[in-house]
């Protein structure tokens, strides 16, 4: 099948996207490799999307995808690997095998978690390291964590955490928190909740392969200390996978698509959308705005060029 516009990725900018084209009449098929939501269902709370006072991210990103399926979205969960420009548009591969062909492409890639870079820290995902509190907080339940980070996911998690588990510690790397005044202050009230400033984790402690601690060094005085925790969440920001797409739109010094708000490329027919592209503000609604200007100018794309 030849489809009018082919989304690969299943967020917040994938999902808009798709409900602007299928409103438009176009036919659509998203292709996600992970889980269909984005980062964004990860997300325990949310409390900064318009005309909503708070809701999960789990759920905001549940309404998505069933408004996006109602309106008659083919969604595919397979990992695309790359893309090839043909006669009649675009092929898209993933590993799974199968080949998607479009008119048009959307590129709404999303982001990855950023890792510390430490020695085994990818062989201790799962055992001892995890990213998200809401699907491994039960876990460690009673026990003592630590998380990394200090920006507003950090401190969501947190507080999640500390709902759980019998102490929370928060490794900040910087001397105060970047996330929200409010979140602080929210941290602050939680008796289980330890934080340390301008220190870095150097190493992961381990015994038969899973986490029991965490070696950290405060970058003012020097000190090397040990925190023994059960569980460490990494909360150190996010990262673009976008080298596989390289040739057709560039990538800036982060590897960030370098288009603008228009969610153009130099590759006629295909577009970009949300945190995969260079932008200043990363949050839901200018994903879901990304994903609005996307489709709007795939729809304007095939109707130039019928």
């Amino acid at each position: 099948m030849l489809y009018d516009i082919v989304i690969v990725g299943g967020g917040p900018a994938g999902l808009t996207a798709a409900v602007y084209a299928l409103r438009a009449g176009r036919s659509v098929v998203v292709v996600e490799k992970n889980g269909f939501g984005g980062q964004i269902a990860f997300s325990p709370k949310v409390e900064n999307i318009p005309g909503t006072i708070q809701i999960s991210g789990a759920e905001f990103a549940d309404k998505l995808v069933e408004q996006a399926m109602n309106l008659g979205a083919d969604m595919e969960l397979e990992a695309v690997t790359h893309i090839e420009k043909t006669e009649s548009g675009f092929t898209v591969f993933t590993e799974e095998g199968s080949e998607f062909c479009g008119k048009t492409v959307i590129l709404a890639l999303g982001v990855k978690h950023r890792m510390l870079g430490l020695e085994g820290e990818y062989e201790l995902i799962g055992n001892g390291i995890s990213f998200c509190a809401v699907c491994d907080g039960a876990f460690y339940t009673d026990q003592e964590v630590a998380m990394v980070g200090g920006g507003n996911s950090a401190l969501q998690e947190a507080l999640l955490l500390s709902e759980v588990c019998s102490k929370v510690t928060i490794v900040q790397n910087l001397a105060d928190f970047t996330g929200e005044k409010k979140l602080a202050e929210a941290i602050a009230e939680k008796d289980n909740v330890e934080v340390f400033f301008n220190t870095v984790v150097t190493s992961y402690q381990t015994a038969d392969g899973a986490l029991t601690g965490l070696t950290l060094k405060n970058e003012q005085t020097g000190e090397i200390s040990e925190l023994k925790v059960d569980g460490a969440f990494l909360a150190v920001g996010l990262m673009p996978e976008n080298d596989a797409f390289a040739q057709f739109v560039p990538l800036n010094n982060w590897g960030y698509f370098d288009c603008g708000e228009d969610c153009l490329t130099p590759t006629p027919g295909l577009f970009v959308a949300g945190d995969c592209r260079s932008k200043r503000i990363r949050q839901v609604v200018t994903a879901s705005a990304d994903g609005a200007v996307a489709a709007t100018a795939a729809c304007m794309y095939l109707d130039q060029n019928k």
